[in-house]
């Protein structure tokens, strides 16, 4: 792209001028011009006053665990993560080591020679869709296009895709099918905005990115510390096409989640995410189902907090958020995409962090990575299944749920925020969550007892947050009945034997009077207990779950602190 030698302020001006050509096409203007048109004919405008306007869809907040794929070109090498496109050019990083030991200097061997070597030949979507379906999730986001810039879909304006080169299959399209097949929900992850400046390390030796046969895959490679200065932001051609090739996704595949990285808070993808928010949103009033677009907080502003659904990457917050979030996160530790050295999460630590968030009012979207043959390894299908047999169990406590008064107690507190999900400590048989279904509360013991005891303190005779008696406490797949008392100092309970599931336990507790509604204001927290305000279900864009869900504390909605 650039020629060696050159200045590195003229090589900068070179490659921000050099946007793919394709995004010139005039297939991606004609698709722009669609955008415009769906955007302006309502019910939402492409501003943020009309699109904050947006609620939550119902299937959304009663979902609560889908599945996260990222699947592409990167998997081939098998090494570092998912970045390895990025990092095979840092001429500091152990990747690029690794890559000229491996395969050869880059000149002779980049990122764009492992795409014949991605061939998917065991790639079953139907499998796939089988496989989510009996870990229990609701819904699955695949990756549709990664920084990398090489989309798993048909694009039309592109000659670098899956349906064109490598696998020669319309990945998400085959996805989009079977997910549905299977009556999961399915949405598509975008991250294409970050690839302004993804190969631009490239640009700085010799290596196939400077190539300008190859400027349409790896350009335009700007430097990435001028852009965040807004010294060199993405230009007009760039903004087009990620618009165009956004929408196309759209169009074709009707996604229901539309999840974005994080560099769409970059300014000047601002009036870009109101046209394409407004179109999407349209779109699934057209198609009479809701929709929703994820954003994030750690890059920066993009989305105003009601216009879409707050994602935080491998983070959790550390209350009850009034409106519905999202946790992305993976079964492993280092890694998004398949590697060779995965160091993966127990699916303890999983299940408990599920159950965590959604006494938060969150969902969790949680991730794989796919080898670059198509199948999925051994142990994350294992994980996958183990997640789905502890929701075949308990699951009622977890979908279609709304959080309590308080999400719940105990000593080990979450560390907020993201990036912090293996910072916190394991939890304990002393910590306990809630959630409320259909007259019942679902009391989440995150861990066993070794002596079989529990005491649930927030449910003590005489709590606020009751108002009648206790009638029934049930151990969710348990058939005999549980001995119980209550008291001044919580509910206690006796537990069996004999396990009904692993990991964490729950139990259903009913009580008397339930009609009756609490005139009170919350009362401060008992000891142990961790305080979560609870809107009303006008201000949290949802029914009540049960009679349960009517204490709350007034005013005092919970806030999300910088995120």
């Amino acid at each position: 792209m650039v020629s060696r030698g050159l200045p590195t302020f003229l090589a900068l001006l070179l490659a921000a001028r050099a946007a793919s050509p394709r995004a010139e096409d005039a297939g991606v203007a004609a698709t722009v011009r669609r955008v415009e048109a769906v955007a302006a004919r309502g019910p939402f405008a492409p501003t943020w006053a009309s699109l904050e306007k947006f609620q939550a869809p119902p299937w959304y907040r009663d979902a609560k665990f889908g599945i996260f794929i990222h699947w592409g070109v990167y998997s081939v090498p098998a090494f570092g993560n998912e970045w390895y496109p990025r990092n095979m050019y840092k001429q500091d990083d152990a990747v690029f080591r690794h890559h000229v030991e491996a395969w050869g200097p880059q000149s002779r061997f980049g990122y764009k020679d492992f795409i014949p070597l991605f061939r998917a030949e065991k790639f079953d979507a139907r499998g796939w869709a089988a496989l989510f379906k009996a870990a229990g999730a609701r819904y699955v986001v695949p990756v549709a296009e990664h920084h990398d810039g090489f989309p798993m879909y048909d694009y039309p304006f592109t000659d670098w895709s899956a349906a064109k080169r490598g696998p020669r299959r319309d990945v998400i399209g085959e996805l989009a099918r079977a997910v549905r097949a299977e009556g999961l929900v399915f949405g598509a992850s975008s991250h294409r905005a970050e690839h302004w400046w993804f190969f631009d390390q490239g640009t700085k030796f010799d290596s196939d990115v400077r190539d300008p046969r190859f400027t349409s895959l790896y350009g335009p490679a700007v430097d990435r510390e001028s852009s965040e200065k807004q010294v060199t932001p993405p230009n007009r051609e760039f903004l087009d096409d990620w618009l165009a090739r956004t929408a196309e996704l759209v169009d074709r595949y009707h996604p229901q989640l539309v999840w974005f990285d994080w560099w769409i808070a970059q300014p000047a993808f601002h009036p870009y995410l109101q046209k394409f928010a407004a179109f999407y949103y349209n779109r699934g009033a057209e198609w009479g189902q809701g929709v929703a677009i994820n954003y994030k907080k750690h890059g920066g502003e993009s989305f105003p907090d009601t216009a879409g659904v707050l994602d935080i990457e491998r983070g959790q917050l550390a209350a009850i958020r009034p409106l519905l979030w999202q946790t992305d996160t993976s079964v492993s530790k280092n890694s998004w995409g398949y590697v060779a050295d995965q160091h993966y999460k127990t699916v303890d630590s999983i299940v408990d962090d599920l159950v965590d968030i959604v006494s938060k009012n969150g969902c969790l979207l949680l991730n794989i990575g796919p080898r670059p043959d198509g199948t999925i390894a051994e142990p994350e299908q294992e994980m996958l299944r183990s997640i789905g047999g502890w929701l075949a169990v308990n699951g009622e406590a977890i979908y279609a749920t709304r959080p309590w008064v308080v999400f719940g107690e105990g000593p080990t507190a979450v560390v907020e925020g993201p990036f912090a999900d293996e910072k916190r400590k394991p939890f304990t048989p002393e910590d306990v969550r809630f959630t409320t279904r259909d007259g019942a509360l679902y009391a989440i013991v995150l861990a066993w007892p070794d002596d079989r005891r529990v005491t649930v303190r927030s449910l003590a005779r005489g709590s606020p947050h009751l108002r009648g008696e206790v009638r029934r406490v049930e151990l969710l797949g348990a058939a005999a009945p549980l001995k119980w008392t209550r008291d001044e100092a919580g509910l206690h309970v006796e537990l069996p034997a004999a396990r009904p599931s692993d990991y964490a336990l729950v139990l259903r507790v009913q009580e008397t009077d339930q009609e009756r509604r609490a005139t009170t204001t919350c009362a401060p927290p008992r000891s142990g207990e961790r305080r979560g305000a609870f809107p009303s279900s006008r201000e949290a864009g949802s029914t009540p779950a049960s009679a349960f869900d009517e204490v709350r504390c007034g005013a005092k909605l919970a806030r999300i602190r910088g995120l």
